[in-house]
C-alpha cells in the first residue's frame, strides 16, 4: 500500500488514520474516544471496515473485540504528509517549510535541538542536497 494514497481519503477516514498512527493500534471504542468530535460508534466501526477494505488497516480478534492497526508504517505516512505539505503550501521548498516551522510562535528549540539541526544541515551540504 502506497502512503501517497492516504491523501485520497475522506476527511473522516483521514481522521481515523491519524488516530490509528497516534495509538499504533486500538479497538473501535479506543479509536472513537481519541477522535475530536467523534461520530457514533457504529459509524467508526463502519469506517474501519471501509479502511480495511481499502487496505489501510488490518484487524485481529482479541476476545469479543477487534483490534485494528494501520498497515502503513507511521514513518511512511509522515513522509507522505510532509511531501504533500511541502508541495502544496511551500512551492516544493524545503527551506520554506523549515523557515515556517522556525517562525511558529511556540517554536522552542533547545541548544541540543539547534546543534542537531546544525549537524543535519552540514550533512545535507556534504551529500549535495
Amino acid at each position: 500500500m502506497e502512503a501517497q494514497k492516504l491523501q485520497n481519503l475522506s476527511r473522516r477516514e483521514r481522521q481515523i488514520m491519524d488516530v490509528m498512527f497516534a495509538l499504533g493500534q486500538g479497538t473501535t471504542a479506543e479509536i472513537r474516544r481519541a477522535m475530536t468530535d467523534p461520530p457514533s460508534y457504529s459509524t467508526v466501526r463502519a469506517q474501519l471496515r471501509v479502511l480495511e477494505g481499502k487496505g489501510f488497516v488490518t484487524h485481529q480478534e482479541k476476545g469479543p473485540r477487534y483490534l485494528y492497526a494501520p498497515t502503513i508504517p507511521a514513518e511512511n505516512a509522515r513522509d507522505s504528509a510532509l511531501q504533500h505539505l511541502k508541495q502544496t503550501f511551500f512551492g516544493n521548498s524545503t527551506a520554506g517549510v523549515v523557515s515556517a516551522l522556525l517562525d511558529l510562535p511556540d517554536c522552542d528549540l533547545s541548544e541540543d535541538d539547534l546543534e542537531r539541526l546544525r549537524g543535519l544541515i552540514e550533512q545535507a551540504r556534504e551529500e549535495g542536497k
